[in-house]
């Protein structure tokens, strides 16, 4: 899987339906034990959902850490500074693949990332010790990758045209996990777990709003891979385009995306 180059601006055409799903995994989340409580957020992104963390907890110190530069600077420039209630949120730069506490958070969450960290579930012991007692680990994960939105893009990459360029670029079908896998290694590790799934049919408006939707997100490695060629990354959109306007029909008001998703919430022993 090739390391994408993120656009905030293309995935924050879509951030209202992106911030849905962290509304609520935080509505799960129980009271937290440290007073003002210290929480991470993995995968940031542009910050915007991360300042959601200082409305449901204002005293909190959060810090959202991203391997995007492009990601940082929006998320630095916008919402980085003093809480209305006292707390702080700051930013920092990190690749989750190797990432470690090195202080002890009361919270920390992750909002649609791990599905992009190889290895994220052997992670899960070194993260749940950097837990406060009575922590809480919570994330959640799209868990669609064999809807037509993925299926199609890695058909057509592995085809005869594509496949010398994309073959190997695309996120893999083993990237999450099933949901009993979380809970078994979550509960063996000690925690009070809920795992559980939505699916949301999320009402897409525009042209080609599902192709808009995935510019942002899962099309983003091939749309790496192609940068240095405009002409064929034209090539390889259109095409692709061409298989979701048949697979995501139109209605008279908008486009149905069936997207589902994957939540967990661990608490640690107190």
């Amino acid at each position: 899987m090739t390391s994408p180059t993120w656009d905030p601006a293309q995935y924050l055409r879509h951030a209202g339906h992106r911030a849905r799903p962290f509304a609520d995994l935080l509505a799960r989340v129980p009271p937290l034990p440290g007073d003002p409580p210290r929480i991470a957020d993995l995968g940031c992104g542009p910050g915007n959902v991360t300042a959601h963390l200082a409305d449901r907890w204002p005293t909190a110190h959060i810090t959202g850490y991203d391997n995007s530069p492009a990601m940082l600077d929006k998320a630095l420039v916008e919402h980085a500074g003093p809480t209305p209630g006292g707390g702080s949120l700051g930013f920092a730069h990190t690749d989750l693949r190797y990432w470690a506490p090195t202080a002890t958070y009361d919270l920390i969450v992750s909002n649609a990332a791990l599905q992009w960290v190889p290895g994220h579930l052997d992670a899960l012991a070194a993260w749940l010790g950097g837990l406060a007692p009575g922590g809480t680990f919570a994330f959640q994960v799209p868990h669609n990758i064999d809807a037509p939105l993925h299926a199609l893009m890695r058909e057509l990459a592995a085809t005869l045209r594509w496949k010398p360029r994309l073959g190997d670029v695309l996120r893999r079908e083993d990237s999450v996990h099933e949901p009993a896998v979380y809970l078994d290694r979550l509960v063996r590790l000690g925690c009070a777990t809920d795992v559980w799934e939505t699916t949301y049919l999320h009402v897409l408006t525009g042209e080609d709003p599902v192709l808009d939707w995935v510019k942002g997100t899962g099309l983003r490695p091939a749309l790496t891979a192609l940068a240095d060629d405009p002409e064929e990354r034209d090539a390889f959109v259109a095409e692709y385009r061409d298989l979701l306007r048949e697979a995501y029909p139109s209605t008279e008001y908008g486009t149905v995306l069936p997207f589902r998703r994957l939540f967990a919430v661990a608490v640690k022993e107190a």
